[in-house]
């Protein structure tokens, strides 16, 4: 399964790369707080207090890095999973009219229940549907590419089983030779297929197999089958037939299906007559007038249209929930390490609340006090997030990347701050537990 294993290995590169640096640093962290409790702290006013407060955290190194590692690590899942999402901001940011999106520059998907036997490009396919002509008010001007449709299972993540008769579509020549989508891996070997990969549908394979395309989603996730290999479509009452995938789209609107080259589907479904699948390309101005108007008009053959975005958008949706489970588990886990860092830092003061009686009788103020305990969860706290976040941004770099430096939802970011204020009012709990330990009974005890 190459192409499988090529979107497995590379995600377990990428990460695998980001969890060895998380250790690397959580590592040198550790040194670091184990070496930093032997220098001396010279100096007055709130930086000199603010390093004392560092210094504390030093006293613990093991108690301190569980806090910073409980946090990393929950930070890591957040943000890398963050990046994955795909939001109502980012599909709106999608351009649906570039040939190289998703939508392949296409501004409407649609499907009838009864077939078009009509080019509805030609003058003679729009008297046929009903379309307006240039010169009538309603018309607006549209191009179709259509395609034949072969039904069967959905072959996107919107099916819960795997399917064993997915459906299958078969562009025109036209659609061919305009190309776009974003392709994957291919099996692309002359420079005209390289260029295009759709015109890989057009080869004659050797063994009798039929060459077909379909999304990396779908492919990997949801058919397990990779570049090259062979998925076996029944057919009722014939000998099944054998489809070689020898090309993936990447996110693309064509999920629910495979397409296979025209002369191959009406050679092995000559039952399947006339068009039922469409794309429209129309103007951004157009677009809801398009819809409104192929709906009314075609409303004989069920025609149903829906814009490219939206498409998509159903797809993300399926995906977002997976996303948002993994997320929670993240988020429930930076709130264990918020718990653990205010657990740790009050057990800190308690332990030194003789110490710090001490101060206080010599002249100390309860905002020095709360200066030095803040800094110490602060130090922790910023360790953790730091170590974290740098370890996510090295794990989903392509991912960032494809997506033009776009971190996802925004969503970690509100985790991350929250965790911030937590981590304050953890701070201010130990700073309040400081300041009402009695006085004489901790200097006693000294």
């Amino acid at each position: 399964m190459p192409a499988l294993w090529y979107l497995v290995w590379s995600v377990i590169g990428f990460f695998g790369a980001g969890n060895l640096l998380l250790v690397a640093l959580l590592g040198f962290e550790w040194i670091w707080l184990e070496s930093g409790g032997h220098k001396s702290i010279s100096g007055t006013g709130p930086l000199a207090l603010a390093r004392l407060g560092f210094r504390y955290a030093t006293s613990r190194p093991g108690r301190s890095i569980v806090a910073i590692a409980l946090i990393a690590f929950a930070t890591f899942t957040i943000v890398a999973v963050d990046a994955f999402r795909k939001d109502a901001s980012s599909l709106a940011a999608l351009d649906a009219f570039d040939r190289s999106a998703g939508s392949g520059g296409y501004a409407l998907a649609a499907e009838s229940l009864l077939p078009l036997h009509w080019d509805p490009n030609t003058e003679e396919g729009r008297n046929a549907v009903n379309l307006p002509y240039p010169s009538d008010a309603e018309f607006v001007e549209m191009t179709f590419q259509t395609f034949r449709l072969r039904s069967g299972d959905d072959a996107s993540c919107l099916n819960l089983y795997r399917p064993q008769n997915p459906r299958v579509l078969a562009p025109t020549g036209a659609f061919l030779e305009r190309g776009g989508f974003r392709f994957g891996p291919t099996l692309a070997s002359t420079p005209e297929e390289r260029a295009n990969p759709w015109l890989l549908l057009n080869r004659e394979l050797p063994d009798g197999a039929v060459p077909v395309i379909g999304d990396a989603n779908s492919m990997a996730y949801v058919l397990h089958v990779g570049l090259g290999e062979d998925f076996v479509l029944p057919r009722e009452g014939e000998t099944p037939l054998r489809l070689r995938l020898v090309g993936m789209l990447r996110d693309s609107i064509f999920q629910s299906e495979l397409l296979m080259g025209e002369e191959n589907f009406l050679r092995h479904f000559p039952e399947v007559s006339g068009f039922r699948y469409f794309l429209v390309e129309t103007e951004p101005s157009d677009v809801e007038r398009a819809e409104s108007l192929l709906e009314a008009r075609l409303e004989d053959f069920a025609f149903d249209a829906s814009t490219t975005a939206s498409k998509l958008a159903a797809f993300h949706r399926v995906e977002n929930t997976y996303l948002s489970t993994f997320q929670s588990l993240g988020g429930l886990g930076l709130l264990l390490g918020t718990l653990g860092l205010a657990a740790i830092v009050l057990r800190n003061v308690l332990e030194r609340r003789r110490e710090l009686a001490l101060l206080r009788a010599v002249g100390y103020r309860p905002r020095a006090f709360a200066l030095m305990i803040l800094s110490e969860n602060a130090l922790l706290l910023i360790l953790g997030l730091f170590t974290g976040c740098l370890s996510a941004v090295v794990a989903i770099g392509p991912a960032i990347q494809e997506r033009g430096w776009s971190f996802g939802s925004g969503a970690a970011l509100g985790f991350l701050a929250a965790v911030a204020v937590a981590g304050a009012l953890a701070s201010l709990v130990a700073v309040l537990s400081a300041w009402r330990s009695p006085l004489l009974a901790s200097l006693r005890a000294e």
